[in-house]
Parts: C-alpha cells; sequence; structure tokens
C-alpha cells in the first residue's frame, strides 16, 4: 500500500495558512487514491526527539566506526526511530511558513534528528554523500505573510525554499514539487494570493494520488 506522510512544522492549528493548503492536498489526494495511507505528523506534537550533546556525540562515534553506548546509545536509538517513520513513507507532503526568512526551529530539529550516517546517507572520504531516499517523491507547502517574489528587500528574503529543497535533493529526493503561498496580507491581493495557492495544491494533490494508482496497477 502507498504511504503519503503529511509532515507539519506549524503551530497555529485551524489558523495556519500551509495547514490549511495541506488539507486542500490531502483531500484531493484522497480523492484520487482512497486506498493509500496517510500519515499525519505535527512535528509540535512532543514525538520529536532532542538532537543535543548525546545525540551529537553518539553521530560522531557512528561516523568513526564505533557503537554509542550509554545515554548516547539512548539518542542514537530515538533518532533511528524517527527516521524510520519518515522513511517508512513512499511520498511526502511538508507544510512550511516561513519563519523569519527561514523554516520552523522545529522542522531544522527534525532535519537534524533524522539526517544520520546509515539513515538518511552514506558518506565517502573520497566521493562524499549519498542520499538514500532516492525514489521517493515530495511536495512542500511554503507560505510566507510579507515575503514575496519581486518585493523589495524590505519585505524579507527567501532561505526557506532554497535550503529545504536543498536538503531534500540531499537525501535523494529529487522529484519536488512546490505550492507557494505568500500574499502581501497589506494589501487586496491576499484572497486572490489564497486561491491560486488552494487550487494548486487541489491539482497537485490529485495527480500525485493518480500517478501513485497508475504505478499499481
Amino acid at each position: 500500500m502507498t504511504t503519503l506522510l503529511h509532515i507539519s512544522a506549524s503551530p497555529r492549528g485551524e489558523a495556519s495558512e500551509s495547514l490549511a493548503i495541506a488539507r486542500v492536498f490531502l483531500d484531493a489526494f484522497r480523492d484520487a487514491n482512497p486506498e493509500a495511507s496517510i500519515d499525519e505528523w505535527d512535528l509540535w506534537d512532543g514525538s520529536l526527539p532532542e538532537f543535543g550533546p548525546d545525540g551529537a556525540g553518539a553521530k560522531m562515534r557512528v561516523f568513526a566506526g564505533e557503537q554509542p553506548m550509554g545515554p548516547q546509545e539512548t539518542a542514537w536509538h530515538r533518532a533511528r526511530l524517527a527516521f524510520e517513520r519518515f522513511a517508512a513513507a513512499d511520498l511526502y507532503l511538508f507544510s512550511l511558513p516561513m519563519w523569519n526568512a527561514g523554516i520552523p526551529y522545529i522542522a531544522k530539529q527534525f532535519i537534524d534528528v533524522v539526517s544520520q550516517p546509515g539513515m538518511v546517507f552514506d558518506f565517502d572520504a573520497e566521493t562524499g554523500y549519498t542520499g538514500r531516499l532516492g525514489g521517493r517523491r515530495a511536495a512542500v507547502v511554503y507560505t510566507s505573510a510579507v515575503y514575496g517574489d519581486g518585493r523589495p528587500s524590505a519585505f524579507g528574503s527567501d532561505f526557506q525554499q532554497p535550503y529545504f529543497e536543498d536538503w531534500l535533493r540531499w537525501t535523494g529526493i529529487t522529484d519536488v514539487s512546490s505550492i507557494a503561498s505568500r500574499p502581501n496580507l497589506a494589501t487586496a491581493d491576499a484572497d486572490l494570493g489564497r486561491r491560486s495557492a488552494h487550487d494548486a495544491a487541489r491539482r497537485e494533490g490529485a495527480e500525485f494520488g493518480r500517478s501513485t494508482m497508475r504505478r499499481a496497477s
């Protein structure tokens, strides 16, 4: 069975623009492929482990070909559980609001937890990194309330989409669709921007669902 994992980085619930767009995508996906499984991962629900001194120490031990022990082993196990939930999916939907020109810190925490040797990547001293998640597909919802393409620099910069899609490619996920909603909420084009993003999410969700049905047939 095809599994789509929706990873949400917004803590705003019903007030969230990115979650509203993600719901449109998911409804269209369900309509197009009712047999698929959907896993919803709210990164704010407390299930994402920390990756502090013990986790960093475990990572360096693994890089050195050693086995983490004690608290480091516990941190490594928790990171692996998070990675296994992530890697179990065939398709991904990420909903990412812009915070301070980038992604929310909880989304960076997710990246830091799962991006481990032998999990997301392999490393060779001569050839460098190789992502291990090839063959999967992702859609990403980006929202921002002030920044937008073509606006003056006083309205902000975009370190959100370039950073996140660079990370996806690094993991081996190269088939990426983006849905951006960047209306200037101080102007009258905000509702038009929202409708456009919802229409794009509906199209992408249906296409994701149809494509998995074709592969399964």
